[in-house]
C-alpha cells in the first residue's frame, strides 16, 4: 500500500471521512461539529508532517500525521493522528500507517510517541498495545461517548 506525504491537494480526499469520524463522536476529542476550515488548519498544519494512504486505484483511503507532543527541552517526544476511511476499515491501512509514522518519527530524531487522549472504546487500543504502546495513565470519566456514556481516555507511551 503505497504511503506518501500528503499535500494541499489531498485535502479534498481526506475531508470527507476526517468529517464523518470525527461527526460520530466515538473516537476524536475534537468538536463533532468542527468546520472544513478548521479541521483542515488541524489536520494539514504546516507544523505536522502529513501522510496519506492510498489503495491500488490511487484512491485515499487514509491519513496519518507526526508532531511534536511538546515544546523545548521535550520536544523529542512525537505525537500522531490516525484516521482511516470507514469503508476501508479491517484491510490493515491503520496498522500500515502505524508503522509508517512510527518509522518516520524515528528517523526525525524523536525518542518517543505519546498518545494524549485514547478514547478506551476506540478499537485502536489493540492496534498501539500490539504495537508495544503502553497505558501510562488514564483519566476516569472524562469522554462523552455517544454509545457508552462517560468513558476514560488513556494516556499512551512508546519510546522509539
Amino acid at each position: 500500500m503505497p504511503i506518501r506525504e500528503a499535500t494541499a491537494d489531498d485535502w479534498p480526499r481526506i475531508w470527507p471521512f476526517w468529517h464523518r469520524i470525527v461527526a460520530a463522536g466515538e473516537t476524536y476529542t475534537w468538536d463533532p461539529d468542527t468546520s472544513e476550515a478548521d479541521a483542515r488548519a488541524l489536520w494539514m498544519n504546516p507544523a505536522k508532517q502529513v501522510y496519506v494512504a492510498e489503495d491500488a486505484t490511487g484512491a485515499v483511503v487514509g491519513s496519518a500525521y507526526i508532531t511534536p507532543n511538546y515544546g523545548g527541552p521535550a520536544a523529542g517526544i512525537a505525537n500522531a493522528g490516525f484516521m482511516v476511511d470507514p469503508d476501508h476499515a479491517g484491510r490493515g491501512i491503520g496498522r500500515a500507517l502505524a508503522e509508517h509514522v512510527l518509522a518516520a518519527a524515528k528517523a526525525a530524531g524523536y525518542r518517543a510517541m505519546v498518545f494524549n487522549a485514547v478514547v478506551e472504546t476506540n478499537p485502536a487500543v489493540r492496534l498501539w498495545t500490539s504495537l508495544g504502546f503502553t497505558i501510562v495513565g488514564t483519566v476516569p470519566d472524562a469522554y462523552d461517548h455517544p454509545r457508552h456514556g462517560r468513558v476514560a481516555l488513556h494516556v499512551m507511551h512508546r519510546a522509539l
